[in-house]
């Protein structure tokens, strides 16, 4: 089990490491609200993040990006009922705007994260959590396996003692 908490945890490391690549090259982010803005730059994102509400209208928000200037921008809002839909218009108001949309970030990482993330602004704690039940699992395996292997010394003891 914990191997599964490293490898989920290790995944969404690789989805946010691209994301900051891309956002190291320029191409503008694209969340929710602040909160979202903000836990993007504790996860060590840099570059420009444009948030889609706070309220702007998604003309607002087009509008932003297109002043801006880039070929492509990357959709990262939440994936509850409401964040998917702003995606979905969002996508099409940019690319009528001839601006190419990336959702591929957005669909692997909450492929990955499922229903125990909805939002952006819980990635941080999410993968906070996940690192703390890895380590507490792996540091109760590690005391069965010294209990276990006590144990056996202890029984090789007695063996030897009795010969």
């Amino acid at each position: 089990m914990s191997n599964h908490l490293r490898e989920r945890e290790e995944k969404i490391q690789h989805i946010l490491q691209r994301l900051a690549a891309e956002s190291n090259k320029g191409t503008p982010i694209i969340v929710e609200g602040r909160k979202d803005v903000e836990t993007l730059r504790t996860l060590a994102i840099e570059g420009k993040i444009i948030t889609a509400k706070s309220g702007k209208s998604l003309l607002d928000v087009v509008s932003e990006v297109e002043k801006s200037g880039p070929k492509e921008v990357v959709l990262l809002l939440d994936c509850d009922r409401r964040g998917r839909e702003l995606t979905r218009q969002l996508k099409h108001h940019l690319e009528t705007a001839k601006i190419k949309t990336n959702t591929t970030i957005w669909h692997e990482l909450f492929s990955i994260i499922g229903k125990e993330v909805k939002d952006v602004e819980s990635l941080s704690a999410y993968l906070e959590t996940l690192t703390r039940k890895y380590q507490t699992r792996r540091r109760t395996i590690l005391s069965i396996e010294r209990t276990y292997a006590r144990k056996a010394r202890l029984s090789r003891a007695r063996e030897t003692a009795k010969v």
